[in-house]
């Protein structure tokens, strides 16, 4: 229905993104391997779309990569799996180490990533291994994107429970992945890295 999307960038608060298409505003949702590599705010930005239509529910998801949305869409067919674990997943590793964690086998990586339990990494191992080849490479060095926060240890702690994380566990991972001058999504990045050791 709506496959990419061309337009100026209004807001990002992540989970979400705000981008204006010729004076219509577009929200999705998008996972912080997006977030990262986003332009500054009034810059133009492309997306691929995933459109998604349930009973009770309309949403649209952003990807910068076509790599991306193709895993977001493969995950998704793993029975157990929905959005917001498509999400969490593309939050905590890139298309090609999730690649490599499950052609691999890795149980034990995968159940760091919030919402995936022992049973639903081994589902994925499964059903997931033969088709991984086929989502695509993903782009390694992702870096901050955008200006400097007033506050991107609290923005970085937020993003983190909406990925699914509990207060306690958000609390030592940024206190563990912050350094000075870090913006909040080199803060996630470093966070979701050390999440998943």
């Amino acid at each position: 229905m709506i496959g990419r999307l061309k337009g100026v960038l209004v807001s990002k608060q992540p989970p979400w993104l705000l981008v204006d298409v010729n004076g219509v505003g577009y929200e999705l949702e998008a996972p912080m391997s997006t977030f990262y590599d986003l332009p500054e705010l009034g810059r133009e930005v492309v997306l691929c779309t995933h459109y998604a239509v349930k009973e009770d529910s309309v949403a649209l998801y952003g990807f910068l990569r076509e790599a991306e949305r193709s895993l977001f869409r493969h995950v998704q067919k793993v029975s157990g799996i929905g959005a917001k674990i498509a999400l969490a997943i593309l939050s905590g590793a890139s298309v090609e180490e999730f690649s490599r964690l499950v052609q691999s086998g890795d149980v034990a990586a995968l159940t760091r990533i919030p919402g995936i339990g022992k049973k639903t990494a081994e589902r994925i191992i499964v059903e997931l291994r033969d088709r991984v080849d086929a989502i695509g490479p993903g782009v390694p060095g992702l870096g901050p994107a955008g200006a400097v926060p007033a506050d991107p240890v609290a923005e970085a702690s937020v993003a983190l429970q909406q990925l699914g994380y509990k207060p306690a566990e958000v609390s030592r991972l940024v206190k563990d992945a912050a350094a000075p001058g870090d913006s909040a999504e080199t803060i996630i990045r470093k966070a979701l890295r050390a999440a998943l050791r």
